[in-house]
């Protein structure tokens, strides 16, 4: 079986936010789209493991922000890099409003917001999916969505090369960082992004 076959599938980017407990956060997901029109409603899906997820869970409520191909890095560092139980992701980020269910939305390199409730919630193991009615949205821009094919190829930074010929280094596939030596250890987390050491390929000069 070729695992690769999943990257065939088409995915959007998103600024997932939610608050609960007087805590702000959000995080960056790739998995969301519309279940019905007559009621309007959107599924989306979170790793149980961003602390976005948790406020959602609380508040049953969330934003949705939907990221253009004018994003740059600089917000996927910010909300894809960093955990928001040790960060205020919102603390001086200037580029964000308030909507009516007092969530914040991103207005720099998105083309439009959706406010959602959670009406059902299914816990899937490493993620939950969440089933929500639309309560409110606006569109910002006619630029095009991200896909995640577009990160890749466009806004992602790309990773430097071995510095000489011969030389092993590993490549973190998520930011690009590069640790040299010819073996990786096991517990290696990457200092960028934090992404574990089965997020390194291999890559020889």
């Amino acid at each position: 079986m070729d695992q690769t076959t999943m990257y065939k599938l088409t995915y959007g980017l998103f600024v997932l936010t939610s608050a609960a407990d007087g805590k702000d956060s959000g995080c960056i997901i790739n998995t969301a789209g519309q279940v019905t029109s007559e009621p309007n409603r959107i599924s989306i899906a979170v790793n149980n493991s961003n602390f976005t997820a948790d406020l959602v869970k609380k508040s049953g409520k969330f934003n949705l922000s939907i990221l253009s191909e004018e994003a740059v890095f600089d917000t996927f560092r910010h909300f894809g890099f960093q955990s928001g139980r040790t960060a205020d992701k919102f603390a001086g980020f200037p580029d964000c409003r308030r909507s009516a269910n007092g969530l914040y939305y991103v207005t720099a390199g998105t083309n439009g917001w959706i406010s959602a409730t959670v009406e059902q919630s299914l816990d899937l193991g490493s993620h939950t999916l969440f089933i929500a009615s639309v309560e409110d949205m606006e569109v910002l821009s006619g630029v095009p969505s991200a896909t995640y094919t577009y990160y890749q190829s466009s806004i992602k930074p790309k990773p430097a090369q071995p510095a000489s010929p011969g030389k092993t280094v590993w490549r973190c596939k998520v930011c690009g960082y590069i640790y040299e030596g010819e073996e990786l250890p096991a517990d290696y987390i990457c200092p960028l992004c934090k992404h574990p050491a089965s997020d390194f390929e291999k890559v020889t000069g």
